[in-house]
Order: structure tokens, then sequence, then C-alpha cells
């Protein structure tokens, strides 16, 4: 067989496409992989900048599900995952999740609710009075209910995304680092994939995983995606507050969230309109959590009104500008050639159930998991 022949090409080594691959792999284990990472210390990669949050609290059927496939995959991580003798360890905490609603919010919240307890999600109604008993810091500012998931938390994302790496290697899968300058066609048929240093690989079977990058992977092969790179960034921020056990994760109908990690440690984002759009930016700003965020925050916890900034971080979302949901599945006018975009913000949570399905729609299996619909 050719050298520079697949089976399946993934261009991105991030957790979206070694996940794929690893399901690829679980199905055929005589496939010729091979994953294209063009920066294989992942400085900029969304996985290790994201916040490890995972969440079943979605209005749509699909994304609950998806959230649901992957607390199953969890629940097993360390030891589905061992390679050489070694289990990787996610550090998950099951803090659970707690969302604020307020009038606007409200209607549409307890719809999701309903949603969700007919999927049999573990998510809890709540009044004011028990929001605070959940968050006995927060001071209840316009709140009118509230939702909790118990089985929600965060985690360790290079823990995930290593897990599926160094699983993929041993089963196989040639893991190259590289970067692709074009997506090669003939005749509406995707036939390879050549690289900035010219090399050509050659497969019929390629997908786009590449997070932030994914849309000029895509021009790379003529195809305008709605997918956006865009700049979000968490400050991690130290106060007085002693508390004998960690906080659920509150989200605020603002957009603001705050992540408890400890003591009295806290990571805190939110996203705003105006937020960078491109791939060359990843400073983190100190000033947009003093001028944007910490005024909005002590009006709901006001023990906020003193504490520490330590440190924070930037990294981008790959935002679907059409719905903000996923882009899924073979582009229907080039065949071959499979998408893994899109997922604004939800990538990281989503990788266990979009990289089963892909394989299998890769291979042409019937899906054992029936849930993600299609834009492409």
């Amino acid at each position: 067989m050719d050298a520079n022949k697949y089976d399946v090409i993934i261009i991105g080594g991030g957790v979206m496409g070694c996940a794929t691959a690893y399901y690829l792999l679980r199905f055929d284990a005589n496939l010729k992989i091979a994953i294209i990472e063009k920066d294989p210390s992942y400085e900029f990669a969304s996985t290790p900048l994201s916040d490890g949050n995972t969440r079943v609290q979605f209005n749509i059927k699909e994304n609950i599900q998806m959230s649901q496939f992957g607390l199953q995959v969890l629940s097993n991580f360390a030891d589905e995952f061992e390679t050489n003798d070694v289990k990787p360890d996610v550090a998950f905490r099951s803090q659970g999740n707690l969302f604020v609603l307020d009038d606007n919010s409200k209607d549409e919240a307890f719809e999701g609710y309903q949603l969700q307890q007919s999927l049999g999600c573990d998510v809890q109604w709540l009044t004011p009075q028990d929001v605070q008993i959940y968050y006995p810091l927060y001071n209840l500012k316009d709140c009118v209910a509230g939702t909790y998931g118990a089985k929600d938390g965060t985690m360790s994302p290079m823990g995930v995304l290593n897990g599926y790496k160094n699983k993929v290697v041993q089963l196989g899968a040639k893991y190259l680092h590289a970067e692709v300058q074009r997506v090669l066609t003939e005749k509406k048929q995707v036939v390879g994939v050549q690289l900035m240093t010219g090399d050509i690989l050659h497969s019929k079977l390629i997908l786009n995983a590449a997070g932030a990058w994914a849309k000029s992977v895509a021009e790379g092969a003529g195809i305008q995606l709605p997918v956006e790179p865009t700049k979000r960034q968490v400050t991690i921020i130290e106060t007085n507050i002693k508390l004998e056990k960690n906080l659920p994760a509150l989200f605020f109908p603002s957009g603001l969230y705050l992540i408890h990690e400890g003591a009295g440690l806290f990571m805190v984002g939110k996203s705003f309109a105006d937020d960078y759009v491109g791939t060359d930016d990843f400073v983190w700003h100190k000033e947009v959590f003093e001028e944007k965020i910490w005024h909005e925050l002590v009006e709901f916890i006001p023990e906020f009104d003193r504490l520490k900034i330590l440190r924070g971080w930037a990294g981008l979302y790959e935002v679907n500008t059409f719905d903000g949901n996923a882009l899924l599945g073979e582009w229907r006018e080039l065949g071959g050639f499979y998408l893994a975009n899109g997922f604004s913000g939800h990538g990281f949570q989503q990788c266990h159930a979009v990289g089963r399905y892909t394989a299998e729609l890769m291979l042409g299996k019937n899906a054992s998991v029936r849930f993600i619909y299609f834009f492409c």
C-alpha cells in the first residue's frame, strides 16, 4: 500500500479529531488513519483553553443526548483509555451546574427543563429560596427561579484529550505534525490533502476537525462555512471567602458564569458581542474583567467587592453564526468531505458522541446513537 495513502485523513488533532479516530479504530482496527495537527503542543488549541465544563441543561434534544452519552463515557474513561498500564485522570468534579433565571429567561428555561425531565436527566427546578440554599453567596438579585443539574461538572480538558490521543496512537493511528494547505478534489470527490511542505496524502475520506481553523480548512476545499473563530477569555480570582465544599458552577441570564475551583478561588467568564474575531489574538486582557465583569459580579455577590486577580487566559470558540449549533456530516456537494465544526463552545463536552457518530457515518454503519442532526 502507498505509504501516503490512507483510509481516513483527519485534519485537526484536538479532542474532536482524536475521539473520531478512536471510534473509527474501535469499529475497524485495520484502518489506516492519519491525524494531522499543526501544533502538537496545543498552545492555542481550544480544548486546553476551555473551562472544561459539561452539562445536560440544553433546550435542544440532540444537545442533551450528546451530553448524556458523554457522561456515560466519562464514567469509565480511566479504564477504557488505559495505555501502557497508565490510566488517564480527567479529574471530573460533579459539583453541579446552577442556572439563575430572571423574568426574561424563565419560560424558555422551563420548556428546556421539561424536555430534560422527559429524557431522564437529573435536573431540578428551583425556587429562589432553593437557589440560595445551593449558592448562599448569591443575593437573589433578579432571580425568579433556577435549575440545577446534579451530574454536571468540570474536568481537565487535557486529561480527556491526552486520553484519546494516547489511545489512538497505541491503536495504530499516525499522528503527523503538519499543516494542510488545501484539500484536493476530483469531480466533486475528495482525493487527499496537500501539506504546506508540498507533500500529498491520499484519501477519499477526510474529516475537517480543525476547530477554530475549520473555516480556512473548508475554504481550501472551496466551501464557505458560517463559522467564525471568536476570542473568549476567562479570569482566575482569589477571594477571602472560606467554604467547606465546592459550590456549583453558577450561570446568570446575561452569560456571566462563575466556577468555584476550591477554597477562595473562582473562574469567571463572559462572552461579549464585540469579542475579537480571528486566530491571531490570544492575549488575556485584565481590564476586561475590571471594566466589564467585576461590577456585574458584585451586584450578585457583594462579597466579591474585594478580590485578587491572579491570572487569566484567552482561547477561541468556533462560533456557528447561523444558529450556534454544530455543523455535522458529509458536505452535500463534495463526496467524502465530512464536517465536525461550529460547536460554539460546546465541542469539548460533545466530542464523545460526535466522535462516535461521525465514525459511523464515515464507515457507512447504522448509527448506534441517533441524535445528531445535519446542516451540511
